[in-house]
């Protein structure tokens, strides 16, 4: 579930790479090329809040990863997505017999966390968990990586804008590569050892949102003064922001997130504990943020 996605784009290369048997579902077929096309791949026009859609769809396969997420929404939109689809595929699961549930949900999900975003990723984690399925839950921070919509954003507003108005300037990330969180997803696939656990997927460094659109700005070629935004301010720049058509770029949901920084616990294995070392902003970053004048 989420195949076509951000994660579900790279996850769907390495799992086709390793010659598993992947089928991806999608509302439009027609939309989602992007993914990678092979024998080893099947692209499925279905609905997946149709339960009994769903059930059909993962007969016959061995385990279900879902990746389906919403950043921005109403509080209907968050339960629907992160708590109500979750019941739906653990239901579905269970009546085709599919035991094993790989659920990638948020670091910092916890039921008092600030934001619906992080409350609803917590109750859908709490779904699992009362459930008989060999689940296991990946927490990821923030992800980085070709195709993202992270620092590639903040290196184009930075090609367009003099000067960067920042919410959140201060909030501590853990940022995590995609090519992280791939490797622990097919990790968790392959070893028997991991049912039943939660992971903290982040990377090996601790970093403000305002040093990494620093970095974003450097690696572009265009570095700009960013100017940290007061909190009534940045509430209302929020707000404006979800007044504009399609997805906003921030929501004052995704600022209640930012209240908590957004980094490892400490209290749950990681990366490492998937025997992943996981990849620094500078290993990767400057291969797909690269220089443009």
């Amino acid at each position: 579930m989420g195949g076509t996605g951000f994660v579900g784009r790279h996850l769907c290369r390495e799992l086709v790479r390793l010659q598993y048997r992947v089928t991806v579902p999608t509302r439009n077929v027609s939309r989602a090329q992007d993914v990678q096309s092979s024998p080893f791949l099947e692209l499925v026009q279905v609905d997946v809040h149709d339960e009994a859609a769903l059930a059909r769809l993962v007969q016959s396969h061995d385990a279900v990863v879902n990746l389906v997420a919403i950043l921005h929404g109403n509080s209907f939109d968050f339960q629907r997505v992160h708590v109500e689809l979750v019941k739906r595929i653990t239901r579905a699961c269970a009546h085709a017999g599919v035991a094993r549930l790989v659920h990638v949900s948020a670091l910092g999900a916890a039921s008092d966390a600030p934001s619906m975003y992080q409350r609803t990723k917590a109750a859908g984690e709490a779904v699992l968990q009362g459930s008989d399925l060999d689940w296991t839950v990946l927490r990821p921070s923030v992800m980085f990586g070709e195709g993202d919509k992270f620092l590639t954003l903040f290196a184009r507003l930075q090609r367009v804008f003099p000067i960067l108005p920042l919410a959140g300037a201060d909030t501590l990330f853990q940022p995590v590569w995609v090519g992280d969180v791939v490797n622990a997803i097919v990790q968790c696939l392959q070893r028997d050892d991991t049912g039943r656990r939660i992971y903290e997927v982040c990377g090996p460094e601790r970093l403000t949102l305002r040093q990494l659109v620093k970095l974003a700005g450097s690696l572009s070629g265009h570095p700009r003064p960013v100017v940290r935004l007061p909190t009534a301010l940045a509430r209302l720049q929020a707000f404006l922001m979800e007044l504009a058509p399609g997805q906003p770029l921030m929501s004052r949901d995704n600022l209640d997130s930012m209240r908590v920084d957004n980094v490892a616990s400490g209290k749950l294995p990681g990366l490492e504990g998937l025997g992943i070392s996981p990849r620094s902003l500078g290993d990767i970053a400057p291969t797909y943020v690269g220089i443009r004048r």
